[in-house]
């Protein structure tokens, strides 16, 4: 894999993403006034809980921009969400396998995708 190409970290911060999100859903009352999405500490603890660490800043930061500028994932306000173009992947990704599912993911945004940039970064 080249420099510009997806990186591990890449798909993790992606999977957690998807994981966070689903495992939320049921906290969410259909008369809330919260958007959909999910926050950072819930990305970080999911992302914790598939590899048994945290993502450093560096890391996290360069994950999101990579995803936003692909159309992957979207933030605004603080709230991370998955796009139709990232359901789309996430649905389609092979299942069956050795791989687990973060390598999985990997392989997919090599074959279907190309990273992008975007301006983002982790507020202090």
């Amino acid at each position: 894999m080249g420099e510009n190409g997806w990186r591990w970290t890449d798909a993790w911060i992606f999977v957690s993403l998807v994981i966070a999100s689903g495992a939320g859903r049921h906290r969410r009352s259909a008369s809330s006034r919260r958007p959909e999405g999910i926050r950072l500490a819930d990305v970080l603890s999911t992302a914790d809980h598939l590899n048994r660490a945290i993502p450093q800043r560096g890391e996290v930061e360069a994950a999101v921009r990579r995803l936003l500028g692909a159309g992957l994932v979207s933030v605004s306000d603080g709230w991370f969400r998955i796009t139709a173009d990232g359901e789309r992947l996430w649905r389609s990704r092979p299942s069956a396998g050795v791989a687990t599912t973060v390598d999985t993911v990997q392989g997919v945004l090599d074959r279907r995708h190309t990273p992008g940039s975007a301006d983002w970064t982790l507020d202090e």
